[in-house]
């Protein structure tokens, strides 16, 4: 039968023919055949099998061994044996090699024919030592997965135990020799495929034996970390992850980013490639992986890794948003690679010339999905664009091509970059000694205290919540690093952009601070802002002397201020952030300081026997209030309120809080002033201490007037009006005063109410006032000789005397008015910032202050404000109101967001040196009540403007307004790239520092204090602390922290 089978397959017959002989052949087998016959066609069959020089010859070979091993089974067992399966695996057959994939293939096709035999179980043990063998010579991909599909079949043929862990390793790493270098589909689709069968074999493996995952996933790891320049591992290998158990990524990821063993090269390489994997097509959760592992190197401050990697593989990472089958998983791995990068915007300008063609061709593609995912791209890249402002040349082009699509809103970005950024990572992945104190999630950067630095740390934190003062700041070009100024402009831009939890002006600190002010004693926060506001003023002054002969160049010049009228909207919007707001020139010769924080007072003093006005006209930057005590039944047996007629006051208090008065100025006998505050009457307001402040004074007896008309000593009245609104009403509580019997500054612990909203008049010039004569003098604050007491005021006339000049007055008054008296505007103002301070004396306790962003745009926009404005314009007000300061009370139907809600308790914060958190304003109201000793010292109150018109009656009261923030200068950017490398490097450090010391050390951990339990500025171990380490001291003993 063999001799016929033999010539038919190399008779010239036709194929018909010769396939019905083979039929032929295959029932025969039916009959009773000698064992020498069913050898002879064994052999025969096996060689068409193996050496058929086309696919008939083997077909015909499969065909007549799988008949005639199914009717003499005996036989064929004592045919294929296991000698003769060791021949094949080891020597091959004829001249086939024994790596050709078809060997496999008979040997698969016998063992389905004696799997009923017991002669199969010996073949078992012999092909599960062969298969171990082969995978260690690093198999082919089809040889391999013809082996795959074997075993899949025949799981017997498994190596167990130890033989099966060594096996599922080298099978790892033999899919890390697989390579493709065809170009068609139909190849790449069956390479693939034969990929997919392997890791396939391993799935069933792990699922069977779990035991084997675990050193199957360290020799990934091992092969994928090897810097071995020779040796370039598979992407295939991305095929196993998805086999990988989605719950395992936590003990993963842990025991690969704090493996002491593992050296940082090793790392950087595992990274890379896995980032690698992004190309496999068929791969899931690749990026669930890279991501994790991305987390897990942030939380142990591996930041030298993460930028390495980012840098080296964001263009790449890029480029597969082109294919759709894996964009999808590239966008999640770019997002995060792209927002967590914010130390510096070189990895997202890598990708930033290929924005646009994406975008175009996402347009055009056609695919359903491709919509969708533009509008995830789009997100990503304006948050980038938000990050990193300040390079219209690079991103105008894109703006041009997404400009149509929806933006994010900015608190939506700022939270996403919040959340993004390295130092933020929830580090779930380390040990209690490696978790760091990240930003807080308000986003704000705390400063470190220096030393009893917290008089400097509030006030700074209190210009920076000045919105429209922080803007122009950052815009300015400054000439010369040594300035104020420049210094005060880095200070913010780290504020505004490092990723430091909390920052440490040391050389702020140096540049700002008084010449009498030692380092590290206490300090008045108040008295420093003065000093502070002043420099800025006296050194742009300087500097505009000194480019006075340059007129076209500025050394303080708002960035893009110059030539803003020339810019079309479009540009004006997208570039500049400048809006020109009225047809005068910008530079009107006015410092920054002035346009912030400048406003102007007349000093009036009208002669009560000639009714002769002299007049003077003053700047100032700040108001300080004076407390009024309560008069004694001698003086004022009658105690009014403060909204009716003055009270009679002795002087209680000193300018600025401050024991020694300025040069020049008169001050006058102190005297012991209450420091508990009077139970049965209503609490002092902030508007009640303005109105004590602006209210009519008499000049009488030892302080009577000489007046030049009457060439006498007469009784007079002095009057102050506000004739200019600052657009930051900066107001000092005088709550330190000398007490002469003790000799020491005491604190006055009077509650005051603080309003969110406040109205201040504002008398408009109009004519020029008759007999009366006009100064102004040069200095911001009010401290020459004449206006000292406008600072804490002078004697008052008693409850008599005042009702016997009632009538003198107000004719006075109406003669005024007929002469032209300016007309009065209620100007509102709504809060921005309260210094508070805790403690019982100046010369102890600590500062912190409450912070909200407010600037004059957006200010009108809060319903509260409407609201105010609404009040003044449409309902009117009597005339006798206009001419006080009052608070505005919002009803609830107003929109007044409900103290309680989410949204309010998110508008505050809290600024406590390193510590931020957010707070509501209700906590700011209830501070001293919850806690005496913290009480409200210098307050800040933003002007808000009317829709269209400046109260001043100009267009817009700076020549121009910030609408967003300013992109950074060139040189900030550096700066803070700068740093914040140097910031992860030390992060980097100190954990690798603590990771060695962490077997032998044991420390635990409590968290800071509660503002419900402890005031913010308690003297505890919590207090100013969290965030930047502490104080950056360790005096124990210390008053100020």
């Amino acid at each position: 039968m063999d001799k016929i089978l033999e010539g038919l397959v190399s008779s010239d017959h036709s194929v018909p023919v010769k396939r019905a002989i083979v039929k032929k052949v295959v029932e025969a087998a039916e009959r009773e055949v000698t064992e020498e016959q069913c050898q002879a066609l064994f052999t025969l069959t096996t060689r068409l099998i193996l050496l058929g020089e086309d696919a008939f010859q083997k077909q015909i070979g499969f065909q007549v061994l799988e008949a005639y091993a199914r009717y003499h089974r005996p036989e064929f067992e004592r045919f294929y044996n296991k000698d003769f399966v060791v021949s094949l695996l080891q020597q091959g057959y004829g001249q086939l090699q024994r790596k050709d994939p078809a060997i496999i293939d008979y040997i698969h096709c016998c063992l389905r024919l004696l799997i009923s035999c017991p002669s199969v179980l010996e073949i078992f043990g012999v092909i599960q030592v062969e298969v171990l063998r082969m995978v260690c010579e690093r198999p082919e991909p089809t040889l391999c997965a013809r082996l795959s599909t074997l075993l899949s079949d025949f799981v017997q043929c498994i190596p167990r135990d130890k033989s099966g862990i060594m096996f599922c390793q080298q099978l790892v790493r033999t899919i890390s020799y697989f390579h493709c270098f065809a170009n068609q589909e139909r190849e790449l689709r069956e390479y693939v495929g034969q990929v997919t069968k392997v890791s396939t074999l391993l799935q069933n493996i792990w699922k069977a034996d779990p035991a084997t995952l675990l050193p199957s996933l360290q020799e990934v790891f091992a092969i994928i970390s090897s810097t071995d320049p020779s040796f370039d591992p598979s992407i295939a290998l991305a095929c196993l992850v998805q086999h990988i158990p989605v719950q395992m990524i936590t003990v993963l990821i842990k025991s690969l980013t704090t493996d002491q063993n593992v050296r940082d090269a090793s790392m950087t390489k595992a990274l890379c490639r896995m980032i690698d994997w992004l190309s496999w097509p068929l791969a899931q959760h690749v990026d669930t992986w890279v991501i994790a592992l991305l987390k897990g190197l942030a939380a142990v401050q591996k930041f030298t890794i993460l930028i390495d990697v980012t840098l080296l593989k964001i263009e790449l990472v890029f480029t597969r948003l082109w294919y759709p089958i894996v964009r999808q998983g590239a966008l999640a791995v770019l997002s995060h690679m792209l927002l967590s990068f914010q130390h510096s915007p070189e990895a997202f300008h890598l990708v930033v010339p290929q924005v646009v063609h994406l975008v175009q061709s996402l347009r055009t593609d056609g695919l359903t999905t491709s919509k969708a995912f533009l509008l995830q791209f789009t997100e990503l890249t304006h948050c980038m664009m938000y990050q990193y402002s300040g390079f219209p040349d690079l991103y105008d082009h894109i703006l041009d091509a997404i400009k149509d699509l929806p933006k994010p809103a900015e608190d939506k970005i700022k939270l996403v970059l919040n959340q993004s950024a390295w130092t933020s990572q929830s580090n779930s992945f380390a040990s209690g000694l490696l978790r760091q104190a990240g930003k807080s999630e308000t986003g704000k950067t705390g400063l470190v205290n220096l030393g009893n630095t917290c008089y400097m740390n509030s006030i700074i934190q209190t210009l920076f919540m000045a919105t429209d003062f922080r803007r122009h700041v950052l815009s300015l070009h400054v000439n010369g690093s040594n300035t104020l100024m420049k210094k005060l402009q880095l200070l913010f831009a780290f504020l505004a952009h490092t990723q430091r939890a909390a920052y440490a002006p040391r050389n702020f600190l140096e540049a700002s601070r008084p010449p009498w002010f030692n380092m590290g004693s206490q300090q008045d926060c108040s008295e420093y802002l003065r000093f502070l506001l002043d420099r800025l003023h006296e050194e742009e002054k300087t500097l505009q002397v000194l480019e006075s002969a340059k007129p076209k160049v500025a050394s303080l010049v708002d960035t893009n201020s110059k030539d803003a009228t020339a810019l079309t909207p479009a540009e004006g919007h997208e570039e500049s952030h400048l809006t020109p707001a009225e047809t005068k020139p910008l530079d009107d010769g006015r410092t920054l300081t002035e346009r912030m924080f400048g406003g102007k007072l007349i000093t009036g003093i009208r002669c009560m026997q000639c009714n002769c006005i002299s007049q003077k006209e003053e700047p100032f930057t700040d108001l300080s209030l004076a407390f009024c005590p309560p008069a004694t039944s001698q003086d004022n047996p009658l105690v009014q309120g403060l909204s009716e007629e003055p009270k009679v006051l002795c002087q209680g208090s000193v300018n600025g809080g401050s024991e020694v008065p300025e040069p020049g100025s008169a001050k006058a006998p102190a005297s012991n002033v209450p420091f508990v505050p009077v139970t049965n009457e209503p609490p002092l307001s902030v508007p009640d201490l303005v109105n004590y402040f602006l209210a009519p004074e008499i000049l009488d007896e030892d302080n009577a007037y000489f007046c030049e008309k009457c060439s006498s000593l007469q009784r007079a009245e002095k009057t102050m009006k506000v004739v200019s609104a600052p657009e930051y009403l900066i107001l000092t509580l005088l709550r330190f005063s000398y007490d002469a019997k003790c000799h020491i500054r005491r604190k006055i612990l009077e509650n005051v109410t603080i309003p969110p909203l406040m109205r201040l008049p504002v008398h408009v010039p109009s004519l020029p006032m008759q007999c009366s004569s006009s100064t102004s003098s040069s200095p911001l604050r009010v401290d020459s000789p004449e206006s000292s007491e406008n600072l804490a005021k002078k004697l008052k006339p008693s409850q008599r005397d005042e009702e016997e000049e009632e009538r003198a007055r107000i004719d006075g008054v109406e003669d005024m008015c007929r002469a032209g008296e300016m007309p009065v505007q209620s100007v509102p103002y709504v809060l921005s910032s309260v210094v508070m301070h805790s403690g019982i004396s100046s010369e102890s306790g600590h500062y912190y202050s409450y912070g909200r962003n407010i600037n004059g745009a957006d200010g009108t926009q809060h319903p509260a404000n409407h609201f105010a404005i609404k009040d003044d314009l449409g309902n009117g007000q009597a005339e006798g109101s206009l001419c006080t300061c009052s608070a505005v009370s919002v009803p609830p139907e107003q929109g007044d967001t409900p103290p309680n809600s989410g949204q309010e308790a998110r508008d505050w914060l809290l600024f406590n040196d390193s510590r931020v958190t957010f707070t509501s304003f209700q906590s700011v109201q209830n501070i001293t009540n919850r806690f005496p000793k913290d009480t409200g010292y210098v307050l800040m109150y933003r002007k808000q403007e009317l829709p269209g018109q400046n109260l001043n009656g100009e267009l817009m009261a700076n020549g121009m307004t910030v609408s967003a923030e300013p992109p950074l200068q060139k040189e900030l950017l550096d700066a803070i790239i700068k740093d914040n490398k140097l910031y992860l490097q030390e992060q980097e450090l100190n954990a690798r520092t603590q990771a060695l010391q962490a077997p032998s050390s044991s420390c635990s951990f409590r968290p800071n204090g509660s503002d419900d339990n402890n005031p913010p500025g308690s003297c505890g171990p919590s207090g100013g602390g969290g965030g930047g380490g502490g104080g950056g001291f360790n005096t124990i003993s210390r008053l100020v922290f």
